[in-house]
């Protein structure tokens, strides 16, 4: 279905959900739209349930389903929300590239010293190399779209995918913060030797300057190593581990005073970053890494809220690890429209 490029100034935002390809049902372009939104189809160093690069097809799906006001930004379709196709060359290229990692995964999870293996070192090379090119695309198509002016969200996929995007903010903001909700702390350095691991993207992140402050909200699985570096980093990374948070709850603290108190550590300038397995695994079962515990949607919403209300900027965001599920893509897409909303508030 084609649609007029003037098309939102007639568009009711209380009629059916059009299916007309992009998010929401939107009738805008991207030359239209202030925010663009990139599904990135890749999964290749997943560890444990495959299906999330299909995660940004199963949100656009769900999307037109979407009742279209939000309370924290009643106008927010306004601004013209557009996803581009979802690039099919990174999906084949996620299909090659995955059955290669295969043999690596597998491999560490028997001990295998992969740099004795010529032919394992060859397909983490491989891989090593795909990854710089998925990341080196989405650095191209964030670079343009911020040049033109437009606010950008990622979609993907595993929680590698963001990358390039940091890269390309860190070039346009002298510093900013990441809010980054998760089960996982994703600050291990190549995790099965892969140096664009879905739990590696923290980890590689801490490389640029620029992102001065982290805040970890939701973590429940976390390894030695990645203790000892939140504990190294001179409160650089603030973690906020599940098992905390509840505690804090049984005890009387409201959520409202947790959520002022993670807020205060961050910068005018906020990152997101929201991989489904921080919720609880009830609201994306087809995540790659669900772990038990977790934040309920409104918790989520709420903390969100409280960055707008402080007076800081969301300047860009990512939806990582939605599951190949129709339910996944549901609670995907109110999480998108959510961060779009809020990321459109001056």
């Amino acid at each position: 279905m084609t649609t007029h490029p003037s098309s939102l100034e007639t568009f009711d935002p209380s009629g059916v959900g059009l299916d007309n390809g992009n998010l929401y049902g939107l009738p805008c372009t991207y030359e239209e739209a202030s925010t663009i939104v990139f599904g990135v189809p890749w999964e290749v160093t997943v560890s444990y349930h495959e299906g999330t690069a299909q995660g940004p097809q199963r949100v656009l799906e769900a999307s037109p389903q979407l009742d279209l006001y939000d309370r924290d930004n009643p106008e927010g379709w306004r601004q013209g929300i557009f996803m581009p196709p979802i690039p099919q060359h990174l999906h084949q290229l996620n299909n090659q590239m995955r059955e290669t990692a295969q043999r690596v995964i597998q491999a560490t999870e028997k001990g295998i010293d992969i740099a004795s293996q010529p032919l394992l070192q060859d397909a983490l090379n491989q891989v090593n190399h795909a990854c710089e090119q998925m990341n080196g695309w989405l650095y191209g198509q964030t670079c343009q779209a911020l040049d033109q002016g437009k606010r950008v969200g990622v979609i993907g996929g595993d929680h590698s995918v963001p990358l390039g995007y940091l890269r390309a903010l860190a070039e346009r903001h002298h510093d900013f913060g990441i809010l980054h909700i998760d089960a996982h702390a994703d600050l291990r350095q190549a995790y099965q030797g892969f140096r664009y691991s879905h739990a590696s993207i923290m980890y590689n992140a801490l490389a640029l300057p620029q992102i001065i402050q982290f805040v970890q909200v939701g973590i429940r699985d976390v390894c030695h190593d990645e203790v000892a570096l939140i504990e190294q980093s001179q409160g650089r990374i603030i973690t906020y581990d599940d098992a905390t948070l509840k505690d804090n709850r049984y005890q009387g603290m409201t959520w409202r005073d947790q959520c002022e108190t993670m807020v205060a550590h961050l910068p005018d300038q906020v990152y997101v970053s929201v991989d489904v397995d921080g919720l609880d695994p009830k609201l994306c079962p087809h995540t790659g890494t669900p772990v038990p515990g977790g934040l309920e949607l409104e918790e989520v919403f709420y903390l969100l809220r409280q960055v707008v209300r402080s007076g800081r900027q969301i300047i860009g965001f990512d939806l990582s690890e939605t599951g190949d599920g129709e339910w996944d893509g549901n609670v995907g897409a109110r999480i998108v429209y959510k961060l779009c909303g809020l990321m459109g508030i001056r």
